[in-house]
């Protein structure tokens, strides 16, 4: 089944700023979500943003390199993890993937939508996601893709 993706462009604020307000409007909703990183100083860095955002002030998450409770995935609103989705999907439940760094799923048909944000201030990261749009549209995916303006996110198209 094809899967809802949405391509967000980054032009105004940084990754860490702008996943953890797009992750609150997730979890607002009762939803749980997968974070996959391109690598473990990217899930780090996340995992530290997440811990000191304050728009929204409480992200409860965890992730492979936590402990305890943070490091059960079934317990966790969202799940922070550089490994793929398997046949089973998302860890902890997740209907809504969120890639960063040019990470990518195999398994992009085991969520409702998928948040594919990029950086577009990196003209590398920018031909990479152009490439990752016409791979999904070959594959019969439903595309959008949003920008960074004043007033926020801005829907500029769709495939």
């Amino acid at each position: 089944m094809p899967a809802e993706i949405g391509f967000y462009h980054l032009t105004r604020t940084p990754l860490q700023q702008a996943l953890p307000r797009l992750l609150g409007r997730v979890i607002g909703q009762g939803g749980r979500a997968m974070v996959l990183c391109g690598g473990p100083e990217r899930l780090a860095a996340l995992d530290d943003a997440l811990w000191l955002s304050a728009d929204p002030d409480w992200l409860p998450h965890g992730s492979p390199r936590g402990a305890g409770l943070a490091a059960d995935p079934a317990l966790q609103p969202i799940w922070l993890t550089t490994e793929d989705a398997g046949a089973a999907g998302a860890p902890n439940g997740a209907r809504f993937l969120f890639l960063v760094d040019g990470a990518e799923s195999a398994r992009l048909d085991a969520f409702d939508r998928v948040f594919d944000l990029f950086d577009g201030n990196d003209e590398a990261a920018v031909a990479a996601a152009r490439q990752r749009w016409s791979a999904a549209k070959s594959a019969g995916h439903a595309l959008s893709y949003w920008q960074q303006g004043a007033r926020g996110w801005e829907k500029k198209g769709q495939g």
